[in-house]
């Protein structure tokens, strides 16, 4: 049965999308079978493992047209993906007068389950019944947690989030772990960050750091993870390095 991780932050730009893809190769790396839900109205996870959101089916279908989920994946050299499209921009609306509306994605997600070692959901950058949907539906959430100032209070935001979500929800949701991005070890606020997010959760703070690079970066452009742009780049190696953390934890 796979394990489900919801890859969350309500704050955006923290690398929530590039922790989604790079960890999902990294893990398809070491032998796992993998599926990426991009949950994102903007399809960056999608584009960024080089499928064009314009010409298959997604989650859209999934969650509102009855689409079975398994017949929505698109098999990629670097995982296997539920892509996202311009259709799921209107989800919140529409999941308003649903049935079971917070709980969607998990009861479509139960055919696939089986299927995988790992489900990564690339959730939205904030609050809103997507990424509700994301929560509901997983096992833990993994949170990017970029090392700059302002992203610890996102943190305190998020996890207010997931104490009402096991409160109201999904009682047996986790926290998988936090992993630093965009890591500068040149900056004396890089390692405050790191100190300050070590102290409020012991134990639960990956050692990885993933640094700011141009080549993870770049590489979305192109429709590949870092791994595939540039094997020997940094980022390459802290997400291989990290997904190596991830398993040894499993």
């Amino acid at each position: 049965m796979g394990k489900i991780i919801a890859i969350a932050n309500q704050k955006g730009g923290v690398g929530k999308t590039t922790t989604a893809i790079n960890l999902c190769a990294s893990l398809v790396q070491r032998g796992k079978k993998v599926l990426l839900v991009d949950c994102d109205p903007q399809g960056n996870a999608t584009t960024g493992m080089g499928i064009d959101k314009t010409k298959v089916r997604g989650l859209y279908d999934v969650l509102f047209r009855d689409l079975p989920m398994q017949n929505a994946v698109v098999a990629t050299r670097y995982g296997h993906v539920i892509p996202s499209s311009a259709d799921l921009a209107g989800a919140n609306v529409e999941l308003v007068d649903l049935d079971r509306r917070e709980y969607r994605l998990k009861d479509c997600m139960e055919a696939v389950k089986k299927l995988y070692d790992f489900i990564l959901i690339d959730s939205p950058p904030s609050l809103e019944l997507l990424t509700l949907n994301a929560l509901s539906a997983a096992d833990t959430v993994l949170v990017p947690v970029q090392s700059e100032f302002y992203a610890l209070e996102g943190l305190t935001d998020l996890v207010n989030t997931i104490k009402l979500v096991n409160q109201r929800l999904n009682p047996d949701l986790k926290l998988e772990g936090l992993v630093l991005t965009m890591y500068d070890n040149r900056t004396k606020l890089s390692s405050d960050v790191e100190e300050a997010v070590r102290t409020h959760f012991p134990g639960k703070v990956y050692q990885t750091q993933i640094p700011r690079t141009v080549r993870l970066s770049e590489a979305p452009s192109h429709g590949k993870p870092c791994l595939a742009y540039d094997r020997t780049s940094k980022g390459t190696r802290a997400y291989l390095h990290l997904a190596n953390e991830f398993l040894k934890q499993q």
